[in-house]
């Protein structure tokens, strides 16, 4: 990770930013991004501090740390953490002030995009439409499945408006961040009380991959496109249980758009296809 001009001194301090979650929505290309920016610093892999190895403690966790500079902002993401009940708590105990960012997409794409990673893991899985239904005739989603639970977003959302003020969550479009990634980066730098350094000057758009990837930092020759596992090819899956989940999730839907007041228009997306 980071670019050669990191300096070796500095020091390691605790993160005063997360990429909080969610997994598939976009968190990497996120991280990628605001990585580009000289007064961010981040771990390039999930330290996974705040729901597997918290018994570690505080010291363990800022070791993993990259060192810092006055002035520069440490990061790290781990999507887990939006869905882990504990995370909330454990992460305000460490600093109240946390900001958090959160990584959204539509949550069906989300949980294909999702079944698609575990698929090419482990290619024996049964099919999506038999981990998706709890009963087919019936039509019966299993919302207990990880791959759809943590599409629930006003559901975990919750969890975290116990311990933080909505004014401390940023909440990124996963779909915004692939149509208009400056637009998206805009939105975190601000959040992050930074100057807007990253703009559309860093992104190009990579046809065959199908999505933004950024152009070359100065102090590495090739431009930084997200590996072989990004802009996976999603099985075909039966238009009849997109209908079925596309329903299930509208309520929640609707209630994440109340909770955050920013309506990520997946609904109109659906009426689009």
């Amino acid at each position: 990770g980071g670019g050669s001009t990191t300096p070796d001194y500095g020091e390691k301090r605790l993160p005063q930013a997360l990429i909080i979650g969610v997994k598939k929505g976009g968190t990497r290309a996120l991280l990628e991004a605001i990585r580009a920016h000289p007064d961010v610093r981040a771990v390039g892999t999930e330290p996974h501090f705040f729901d597997r190895n918290y018994e570690k403690g505080l010291e363990w966790y800022r070791n993993v740390m990259p060192k810092t500079l006055e002035g520069q902002i440490t990061m790290e993401k781990t999507p887990s953490y939006f869905v882990t009940n504990e995370a909330p708590r454990r992460i305000h105990s460490m600093a109240k002030d946390t900001k958090l960012i959160v990584v959204v997409r539509n949550p069906v794409t989300r949980a294909i995009s999702d079944y698609t990673q575990t698929l090419s893991k482990k290619p024996e899985i049964p099919t999506f439409e038999v981990l998706a239904f709890k009963n087919r005739t019936l039509g019966l989603i299993d919302a207990s499945w990880s791959a759809i639970r943590i599409g629930i977003y006003a559901l975990h959302l919750e969890n975290w408006l116990q311990y933080f003020p909505l004014s401390q969550i940023l909440f990124v479009s996963g779909e915004r961040l692939i149509t208009d990634p400056a637009g998206e980066m805009a939105k975190v730098q601000d959040f992050l009380g930074l100057k807007r350094i990253v703009t559309e000057k860093h992104f190009y758009f990579n046809k065959t991959k199908g999505f933004p990837c950024l152009k070359k930092p100065e102090d590495s020759s090739a431009p930084r496109c997200l590996g072989k596992s990004k802009g996976r090819t999603h099985p075909k899956i039966d238009p009849d249980v997109i209908h079925r989940l596309r329903k299930f999730y509208r309520p929640f839907n609707v209630m994440f758009y109340q909770m955050t007041g920013q309506d990520f228009q997946w609904e109109q997306e659906e009426s689009d296809k």
